[in-house]
């Protein structure tokens, strides 16, 4: 497996060796042993699939308290998926990374608790999936505009269908500090 580490420190691009022949693909998706050795802590607590079609944007969503961490990947399908840095203090807050996930290139994004997380659908349907170092608490679930200009993320469609809930979505500056992670940097 390739392990690419990406400019947001934490967030990792995993590249699992896909074996392919004339019936299809084979794929080792998780392996505790082996991706806690990269870093990854688990236990995943949850797995979710989500299934969208060609332009649905899904983002940007993070928990707080209770965050999660997510290792991501998309079975059928592409999307442009990503993680922006809501870890006050980081030298990379307000930044994200964006890249491609697919059936075609099998690859997984890890995204740690810190992070809010969310793609844009580039194909026919998707099917994504995410598994979950905690349980999905909706008390605790926060939002960040997905178009914010402070933070910048150059998203691959024109015209995204959005929920109403990520398209009402703050900007970074308007998130209570409560609601971003680690210590409020001082005055």
């Amino acid at each position: 497996m390739n392990v690419r580490p990406t400019r947001l420190e934490g967030v990792l691009l995993l590249e699992p060796r896909v074996f392919r022949d004339d019936r299809g693909w084979f794929v080792e998706s998780w392996s505790s042993e082996r991706y806690q050795a990269l870093g990854i802590p688990g236990p995943f607590v949850q797995d979710n699939l989500s299934f969208s079609r060609r332009g649905v944007l899904r983002g940007m969503h993070f928990q707080n308290p209770s965050p999660q961490g997510k290792l991501v990947s998309v079975p059928q399908g592409a999307v442009f998926d990503v993680a922006v840095d809501l870890r006050r203090g980081s030298p990379t807050f307000s930044q994200w990374v964006g890249v491609e996930l697919s059936s075609e290139n099998g690859h997984q994004l890890w995204v740690p608790a810190g992070f809010a997380h969310g793609f844009a659908v580039l194909s026919d349907t998707a099917v994504f999936s995410y598994k979950c170092t905690a349980p999905y608490t909706p008390a605790a679930e926060r939002s960040l505009r997905w178009d914010d200009p402070d933070v910048g993320i150059v998203w691959p469609v024109a015209a995204p269908v959005l929920a109403a809930k990520d398209a009402d979505a703050p900007r970074l500056r308007d998130l209570a500090p409560e609601a971003l992670f680690g210590a409020p940097e001082a005055a």
